[in-house]
């Protein structure tokens, strides 16, 4: 049993604080790798930490899970935390999510969707993000986009 189905055995549908990563995997071209969720929205590759790991093991594991990709360098770009972090999900549980955003293009390895992690897996041009992405990934989107920007004017 996972931990957060192990907390919510005891807590219900209560607010549940939760920590976990989110990466932006760019190509060649610069482009965004997003994942077509169940859900039908799109957002990008990551989850929740485990007991025991550390935020960019948590990272890494969740992009090999959902892209099959294996992830030669990660920078660190922010944490996200707050009031706009809450959620209540379709199933009516609660969250607050802290989540470390992560940045890279250095992977390699042949993307392969995995099935019970979303319906696809495509890139996308960062100026041309699908309509049906939740306000938290294109937040995360903006930000790196925002931080690549000052830092090229340094």
């Amino acid at each position: 049993m996972s931990y957060v189905k192990h907390m919510r055995s005891m807590i219900g549908h209560q607010l549940l604080l939760l920590a976990g990563a989110n990466i932006i995997v760019l190509d060649g071209s610069k482009r965004v790798l997003l994942q077509h969720r169940t859900d039908g929205s799109w957002g990008l590759p990551g989850g929740l930490l485990e007991p025991g790991e550390s935020l960019e093991q948590t990272a890494l594991r969740e992009v090999k899970e959902e892209t099959n990709i294996d992830i030669h360098e990660l920078t660190h770009l922010a944490v996200f935390s707050g009031p706009e972090y809450t959620f209540t999900l379709a199933n009516n549980d609660k969250i607050n999510v802290i989540t470390s955003l992560y940045f890279t293009n250095k992977w390699s390895g042949e993307i392969i969707n995995n099935i019970e992690e979303g319906l696809s897996l495509d890139f996308f041009d960062i100026k041309k993000l699908p309509k049906n992405m939740d306000a938290e990934y294109v937040n995360y989107i903006h930000y790196y986009q925002k931080k690549m920007q000052c830092l090229s004017q340094v």
